[in-house]
């Protein structure tokens, strides 16, 4: 079969193989597909992300994955929370066991509540780790095995071309990358499902069931993560577009019959969602839009390998990335160069002209407002710039938007490989050409270091001798740079809350706008500096003054200092602000700030 005859099928109906009639059941010919090859590609993907994972896998007590900074500690608590909370009958939308008294609105964060409450069991009986790895490796190996199911059900026949599009989605530079911290942008394997119940909608005539269906998945996967989602609403639809532009009477006959089914899916999607986006915009501690610094992708980035690669490791290249876990980019000069070769052969074929399309538009907008090459700005404005400050997108990292990208070099990777198997010439000079752009890609194991100890101040019980119902005030208080007392308090079981934290909230200012962390508190910043410094600055009744206000606006109990950089300065410092000494208390100082009356 031809890639031409392959595409026509994509947007009209699935094609029938293997006996299978259309008039079955969508379950009936999922199972009646289902193969050795599909089993074989599925245990490599899980042994690949078990691979990428191993050495968190392996000391689950105490390893950290080094590069994701604060956030698995943050993404930690939260499925610690959501756990606590279904455990306790809570309201998992908004917690005030951080940021005390203001609290946190879970659903304004990437509270992922769609694996953070079915995975609550897993979470409660071996702790958050646990989750965090596990949706990870599943996030990995699912993400890859779901774009070979696509692939290989709606785009190509050859179960190995297939694979190779599915290894693509799954362990591409920026899914490894993100593995670091983020599985909200490792757990995409509903997008593929959504692209098969999209197609479906317009070549099945029960069209409220499929309806129905696309309606569950995208609440589902607003559930997963609401920016992946915003991202593919941007790359697909561009893709549909250029390939509908081949037959364009044919589109809008298509796109006619799918009104119906998709104003269910938009209905279904939002009784399923509709309290939960309420209260991520409207309720406690929502926000609009964050302000972002430069989030865009460096020319050079798209050039070089990622970090967690063996191309990496032989040739390293400048390091442009925003962050360790934002190297969305990354894709190689050689596969780069393959992948233009794909283009120009094969680019009377419908799928490969409209991955084209898309694979440049994306890498386009990811480059942001103003062209970066190499960490130098140019002063050239890109198409971003006009876009920026819409809302909803004014909140997204524009170098993400690379993610949606892979997918469609994944097509034209797919649809090249099952042309090259037509030829045995062609056979040898593919391969040869897919080996050269993919093994420098291959990931590596991802690093950990030692997290340390909890102090034994919270894990032997002590602090219940402190806190009556009011917080525990942690100095430094807790915040994105260090967030190691949300692990702390999830210790003791959320017996208290604490003051600070690493969250993103609004900034008080009145404008909606949001921001990561607490609202800034004078003896917060005054005991931020005394750590950065080791200086104990100069107390007078005014900063007295601010920090007995603060403790009342913090509804203090007890305020704690644990091991930590210029503890002795901070210990002073602490002792001048409250007129006295503390006492050590296992391996902590104390300060017990209850009135008489609160600590009898």
């Amino acid at each position: 079969m031809t890639p031409t005859s392959i595409a026509g099928p994509l947007l009209e109906r699935p094609p029938t193989r293997a006996g299978v009639e259309t008039s079955r059941s969508w379950w009936q010919r999922i199972r009646a597909r289902w193969s050795r090859a599909d089993a074989l590609v599925a245990l490599t993907f899980l042994t690949l992300a078990v691979f990428v994972l191993h050495r968190q896998w392996r000391n689950l007590d105490n390893g950290y994955l080094v590069k994701s900074g604060q956030d698995q500690t943050m993404w930690e608590w939260f499925f610690a929370v959501a756990a606590h909370s279904v455990a306790n009958f809570e309201n998992p939308l908004g917690t005030t066991l951080q940021n005390q008294p203001l609290g946190v609105n879970m659903m304004a964060n990437t509270a992922m509540f769609s694996v953070s409450i079915p995975f609550a069991p897993v979470t409660l009986l071996f702790g958050p780790t646990a989750t965090f790895v596990t949706v990870l490796t599943l996030g990995l190996c699912g993400t890859a095995f779901a774009w070979y199911w696509l692939l290989s059900r709606y785009v190509v026949d050859s179960r190995l071309a297939a694979a190779v599009g599915g290894l693509v989605c799954g362990f591409a530079p920026a899914m490894i990358s993100h593995a670091n911290a983020h599985p909200n942008f490792v757990c995409l394997f509903l997008f593929p499902l959504i692209i098969a119940a999209i197609l479906r909608l317009s070549t099945d005539g029960r069209w409220v069931r499929d309806g129905l269906v696309l309606g569950f998945l995208l609440a589902v996967q607003i559930g997963l993560g609401e920016e992946p989602l915003l991202i593919f609403a941007f790359g697909f639809p561009l893709f549909v577009l250029v390939y509908a532009l081949h037959t364009p009477r044919d589109g809008l006959a298509r796109f006619a019959t799918m009104v119906r089914p998709l104003a269910v899916a938009a209905v279904t999607a939002f009784a399923l969602t509709g309290i939960a986006l309420w209260y991520q915009f409207f309720g406690p501690q929502s926000y609009g839009a964050v302000d972002h610094s430069r989030s865009s992708n460096d020319v050079k980035s798209l050039f070089q390998f990622p970090s967690e690669s063996l191309g990496g490791w032989f040739a390293p290249g400048q390091n442009v990335a925003i962050n360790p876990t934002e190297q969305n980019a990354y894709l190689g000069w050689p596969l780069l160069g393959v992948v233009a070769i794909v283009a120009v052969w094969l680019w009377r074929d419908r799928l490969v002209r409209a991955a084209t399309v898309t694979l440049v538009a994306m890498i386009v907008l990811s480059l942001g407002s103003e062209l970066v090459i190499g960490g130098e700005h140019t002063g050239i404005t890109m198409p971003w710039q006009y876009v920026a400050h819409l809302p909803l997108l004014e909140s997204l990292l524009e170098t993400r938007f690379i993610l949606a990208a892979i997918p469609a070099i994944a097509i034209m990777l797919a649809v090249a490989t099952q042309r090259a198997l037509a030829s045995r010439a062609t056979q040898v000079f593919w391969f040869g050409a897919l080996l050269i752009a993919l093994v420098p890609l291959a990931p590596t194991p991802l690093p950990i270091v030692d997290r340390g100890e909890t102090p034994e101040f919270f894990t032997d019980g002590a602090w219940q001798s402190y806190v009556t119902d009011g917080s525990v005030v942690v100095v430094p208080i807790p915040n994105p740079q260090d967030a190691r007392a949300l692990r702390w308090q999830g210790a003791s079981d959320f017996g208290f809350s604490i003051a600070g934290g690493y969250f993103v909230g609004p900034t008080g200012t009145g404008h909606n706008k949001g921001n990561y962390g607490p609202l800034p508190r004078p003896t917060a910043d005054l005991l931020a500096k005394v750590q950065r410094t080791g200086t104990v600055p100069p107390i007078d009744d005014a900063i007295r003054a601010d920090a007995a206000d603060d403790l009342r606006f913090w509804r203090a109990d007890v305020v704690v200092l644990p091991h930590t950089q210029n503890q002795d300065a901070i210990r002073l410092t602490v002792q001048l602000l409250l007129g006295e000494p503390g006492r050590p208390v296992d391996d902590v100082w104390v300060w017990d700030v209850r009135t008489p009356q609160q600590s009898v």
